[in-house]
């Protein structure tokens, strides 16, 4: 439980240090931070072997510049909770940024975050945003899930 929370704390802090006060689309210092590691159950039913994701203060800016405030607040205070504990993973689209979407429906909203594979670099959150639409995803195909409490691929 404790990584949970230092995870929330450090994306909080990337914020503070680097995004908080700057003018819309500025430029921002990109810095890189260690995010989380993914659960086992996931690596195995990605057929992945990097499970550390990282985010960088470029992406936290986009969402900053481009989402409501209550939706990128939201997001940075549980975006640990879907990238960790995902409910679903979808294979992304062609042409998308990022390979697989995780999904987690939290305080009854689905949200996405979209998880990029940088060769040689590991794995990044490319964007996150709550899905608005349930049908967004009908097109994707379901990559992993959880039924009930166990995983399956």
């Amino acid at each position: 439980m404790l990584y949970l929370s230092m995870s929330h704390e450090v994306l909080r802090e990337l914020f503070d240090l680097y995004i908080k006060s700057t003018d819309e689309n500025s430029i921002v210092e990109n810095q890189t931070i260690s995010f989380c590691h993914l659960t086992n159950s996931v690596v195995r039913g990605l057929n992945i072997s990097e499970s550390k994701v990282y985010v960088t203060s470029r992406m936290v800016k986009h969402l900053f510049d481009h989402k409501p405030a209550e939706e990128f607040h939201f997001i940075i205070d549980f975006l640990h909770k879907v990238v960790k504990y995902p409910d679903k993973i979808f294979q992304n689209k062609s042409g998308k940024r990022g390979g697989f979407c995780f999904v987690k429906k939290i305080k009854n909203n689905n949200y996405l975050c979209s998880i990029e594979i940088v060769q040689n670099e590991g794995l990044f959150v490319a964007t996150a945003f709550r899905l608005r639409k349930q049908s967004y995803l009908d097109n994707y195909k379901l990559m992993w899930s959880w039924k009930g409490d166990n995983p399956s691929s």
